[in-house]
């Protein structure tokens, strides 16, 4: 099916824009255009819009993107090198995603922390819990917490 900017900004949930801009920066080499210059997708341009989107997620740059589908245009010849940056990008979305647990264990722990302060009604009540009292998951983040700079 062919579709107007608009639609397939529509199907997407990418604006038109945006969908402009990519194909400015190379990134939807088969997009396809009318006598009068207007762009028409089809479905696998859409598809390839998905791609896209969810390269940008994963933390990839324009430039990065780009390499990517000049990559995929050149064919099974790259498949290795699509595959390393591939790779390459899940290890640093895992980096990512470690470093926001630890975020959110925080956070949880201060949660925690604050719903026994009410509770008991001080700050230091709760400090002076004794490690039994505190529940197991809330230990470990409590001492990750508390724990003197670079240990």
């Amino acid at each position: 099916m062919i579709r107007s900017i608009a639609d397939a900004a529509k199907a997407t949930g990418v604006p038109a824009s945006t969908l402009r801009y990519y194909d400015r920066e190379g990134l939807l080499p088969d997009v396809e255009r009318l006598n009068g210059g207007s762009r028409v997708f089809s479905d696998d341009d859409l598809s390839w819009i998905r791609v896209i989107e969810h390269l940008k997620r994963a933390g990839l740059t324009i430039k990065e993107i780009r390499r990517y589908t000049d990559l995929v245009q050149q064919g099974n010849e790259t498949l290795s090198a699509r595959r390393d940056l591939i790779h390459e990008r899940r290890q640093a979305v895992e980096a990512e995603l470690a470093r926001v647990q630890r975020t959110l264990d925080f956070i949880t722990y201060k949660c925690w922390f604050y719903d026994e302060a009410v509770r008991l009604g001080s700050e230091e009540a709760v400090h002076d819990l004794p490690d039994s009292a505190v529940p197991p998951a809330m230990l470990a983040i409590r001492q990750q917490c508390l724990a003197p700079a670079g240990e």
